[in-house]
């Protein structure tokens, strides 16, 4: 009992603070989940935390290094390109007209520059052809091969990945198995405690209920004695 005569009560901890991100989850030991009201109320105080949280979905990124900042100085064509998809416009279509083969118009079929600069691009045109010829040949020689070591590539990059994400589950795997272990382990402890806590909790409503017929006898027996002395008076 306190100097004042209030009851002593086990004080529950402190609440942490609003800016403070408090968690005190235990999965493994916490199974009332699968009862709706209970589902109902953990939602509310979920929701509610959300609200309360400092941190927002929409700042999830915030923690992370800044994006580097694009320099197209050296690459004016890319810069161009760059704008282009930032402000959402339509690619410029391909001018396929140097690879059309024309005579000269009727004004300039006299004209030896004319059919000058005409045979000048026909000879362009055939030359564009002989090389796409030599590449196929190329193609149909060598890109079998070329394929079969870039797939090569592409499997030892696809096993490299699969090993990471294997031990990355593997540490997953090791940490839930451990919070489970150390939780399974403290839930017998928990639970003593938690026993202990109500125990005392009912013994001190015992004794706050003693120490209430206590005084309401004093202050009986302070009465009697009163009216004694007044009619011993």
């Amino acid at each position: 009992m306190a100097n004042d005569g209030d009851i002593l009560m086990l004080e529950a901890p402190p609440q942490p603070s609003r800016s403070a991100e408090f968690i005190d989850a235990l999965p493994y030991i916490d199974d009332d989940y699968g009862h709706p009201k209970v589902k109902e109320e953990v939602d509310r105080l979920v929701e509610d935390e959300m609200r309360r949280s400092s941190k927002k979905p929409a700042d999830f990124l915030k923690g992370l290094p800044p994006l580097p900042s694009f320099d197209f100085h050296n690459h004016p064509m890319l810069a161009r390109e760059y704008e282009r998809v930032r402000a959402g416009k339509p690619p410029v279509a391909l001018d396929m007209s140097r690879y059309g083969l024309e005579m000269p118009p009727m004004n300039k079929r006299n004209d030896e520059t004319a059919w000058r600069q005409a045979l000048q691009k026909a000879q362009r045109l055939l030359q564009h052809q002989v090389i796409r010829l030599e590449n196929l040949e190329l193609m149909s020689k060598h890109g079998a091969d070329v394929w079969k070591q870039h797939n090569q590539r592409l499997e030892t990059y696809l096993s490299r990945m699969q090993a990471l994400a294997v031990e990355q589950n593997e540490k997953i795997e090791t940490v839930n198995r451990e919070r489970k272990y150390h939780q399974q382990n403290t839930a017998f402890e928990l639970n003593a405690l938690s026993a202990q806590w109500k125990e005392l909790c009912v013994k001190n409503i015992e004794i706050q209920t003693a120490c209430a017929k206590i005084e309401s006898n004093f202050e009986e027996l302070r009465r009697e004695a009163a009216e004694r002395l007044e009619f011993g008076c």
